[in-house]
């Protein structure tokens, strides 16, 4: 059996990558992004994989991903500036298609399986590469698919992060899947292609601080910058996942005073955790940034089916001293502070301060948490069962909250590390887990 971390046999691509376009003529139109759709920090392609044990028909989903691409059809469309600014992107919806690659790799399912919680550099070869000069020349969409030995399949997608956000990209492959499986029925949900319900107001009222956001100033070398330090460093993944029983346990932390879910207390938890292993100056302020839906939060609320970016970053904060020194529920206080600040002015308020092109997303001493559990993208279902494993294809300093195939309420913690730190973040963070039962019996847990 291969052993982890292991470097991947090369793909075999009998033909070149193709484009798919929708299946019938789509509107030929400019499709307006939302301040929160092209915001500098967004500007990348959300990479998943998926491992299935039963392969599908390559011709199959490729004439189902035709089909779908009519409906959603900005993702057959490239990203480009506006006339007006070239700051600001729009999509060119011309129906140009999404990038399609076939391949074989000499490894089969359990194999993979078997090294599936830490992705490594060798992975990429999982996803074609498109050239290109700039960001805005990959399509929207690029997927590649990977027939296994003995069967299997892998799935890798490349979904432009402008067009859609976790809740957006669940969205689509689930009609992808929907249609592959179900060609006679229609889409579960049908998308909503227009974003100008989160368009900034005339003129832009700025009402709040935003903590999430900073200016860029050219001029000031002062400012520690987490993410370079550590983007500086040879980065480890790592992977840990915590069960229904593990989080209980976190949650016990708070009760009977303070109830929290599952993401506050493993965010805390993280985030403590993280600055704890890095040795952070104790007088340093600290953020943690995580994403929140707002679709609900809005008034009125974003329509059904918005699959664009409908989330903000959240933002708590404190001196480094505090957040090690105290317990968790200080953490998770925090966190839930920073969700209760995120009301309809708020969000509107931030979309309108993102006017200002010098404003990006703070970044210095933060850990940025973006949770892919609870979205439905471990149910995807082509016609040949459920994934086998559903994960990112890429592991970065940006933390994900991924979920466990076949467990719905257990987490697992995906971050990459400096090498020399990975062992300490994975000490504290496992710390409590061969104490359970010693914290239990003597009343502390």
């Amino acid at each position: 059996m291969l052993k982890s971390p292991v470097e991947l046999p090369d793909c075999c691509y009998a033909n070149q990558p193709i484009l798919i376009c929708p299946s019938t003529p789509t509107p030929k139109h400019s499709l307006y992004l939302s301040n929160l759709d092209d915001q500098k920090f967004l500007r990348f392609s959300i990479k998943y994989l998926y491992l299935f044990k039963k392969p599908v028909s390559s011709d199959n989903l490729k004439y189902s991903l035709s089909r779908v691409l009519v409906d959603y059809y900005p993702l057959a469309g490239r990203l480009r500036a506006t006339a007006e600014d070239d700051q600001k992107f729009e999509v060119d919806c011309n129906g140009e298609g999404a990038v399609f690659a076939e391949a074989f790799m000499d490894i089969t399912a359990e194999d993979f399986l078997q090294l599936s919680n830490k992705p490594n550099r060798s992975w990429r070869k999982l996803l074609y590469r498109v050239e290109a000069l700039t960001f805005l020349d990959v399509p929207p969409l690029v997927v590649q698919v990977t027939n296994l030995r003995c069967g299997g399949m892998i799935l890798c997608t490349a979904i432009n992060h402008c067009l859609c956000d976790g809740i957006g990209t669940s969205q689509f492959l689930q009609a992808w899947a929907h249609i592959t499986a179900r060609p006679n029925l229609g889409l579960p949900i049908a998308p909503l292609h227009s974003r100008q319900v989160l368009k900034p107001r005339n003129p832009p009222k700025t009402s709040f601080t935003h903590p999430e956001y900073t200016r860029t100033n050219p001029n000031d070398n002062n400012t520690i910058d987490m993410v370079k330090s550590l983007q500086s460093q040879p980065l480890v993944p790592t992977s840990l996942t915590f069960t229904t029983s593990h989080i209980l346990h976190l949650k016990r932390q708070c009760v009977p005073s303070l109830k929290c879910t599952t993401f506050e207390a493993l965010a805390a938890h993280t985030w403590r955790c993280w600055v704890k292993s890095l040795d952070m100056s104790p007088s340093l302020n600290a953020k943690l940034l995580f994403s929140v839906s707002v679709r609900k939060k809005m008034n009125p609320e974003l329509p059904f089916g918005y699959y664009g970016n409908g989330f903000v970053l959240g933002c708590a904060q404190t001196n480094v001293k505090d957040l090690v020194t105290s317990n968790l529920y200080h953490g998770v206080k925090l966190v839930q502070q920073a969700k209760s600040t995120l009301n309809d002015e708020y969000i509107r308020s931030m979309i309108d301060l993102l006017e200002d092109k010098s404003v990006k997303t703070d970044l210095t001493t933060s850990l940025v948490i973006s949770q892919w559990s609870k979205l439905g993208l471990e149910d995807l279902d082509f016609g040949e069962g459920k994934p086998l494993h559903m994960g990112s294809l890429t592991s970065d300093i940006y933390c994900l909250f991924l979920p466990v195939v076949g467990d719905f309420d257990a987490v697992r913690v995906l971050v990459s590390m400096p090498e020399g730190i990975v062992e300490k973040f994975e000490y504290f963070m496992k710390e409590f887990w061969d104490k359970e039962d010693n914290a239990d019996a003597n009343g502390n847990g």
